[in-house]
């Protein structure tokens, strides 16, 4: 009978502690995410709604934010309504990190960076002689 209870006991807590590591951490960090997402928008960052409108942010407010749409169009959002914010500088740092990664797949398959899967000139004058 103490045997059968202290299995079961055992069972149920890792059960709790796999949905606390599978489930509720990974959603409460994604909540935190999203929150300073949400608080460090600024005037001039690009935003992408859940509804998949691209703009550029005019105004920021307590709860709404206006985004600029097109030339004469302005709509104001709730902020709960944005879903990716892209900042100014962001655009411009975004290519160093994919280039930092290219390198580093290079490092781990003993090549160099500019060398994946692309053949140079020399390359494929090679394999034609």
């Amino acid at each position: 009978m103490q045997g059968q209870m202290t299995t079961t006991i055992i069972t149920f807590v890792l059960i709790i502690l796999i949905f606390y590591f599978l489930i509720i951490r990974p959603q409460k960090k994604r909540d935190k995410e999203t929150k300073a997402m949400l608080a460090a928008m600024k005037k001039g960052d690009r935003v992408v709604t859940i509804g998949g409108i691209h703009g550029t942010i005019i105004t920021v407010k307590d709860q709404t934010v206006v985004v600029k749409v097109d030339d004469s169009a302005r709509i104001e959002f709730s902020k709960s309504a944005i879903s990716t914010v892209t900042n100014k500088d962001a655009a411009k740092t975004a290519p160093k990190k994919v280039e930092a990664k290219a390198e580093e797949k290079a490092e781990e398959k003993g090549g160099e960076a500019g060398s994946i899967g692309v053949d140079t000139p020399s390359e494929t004058e090679k394999k034609d002689e």
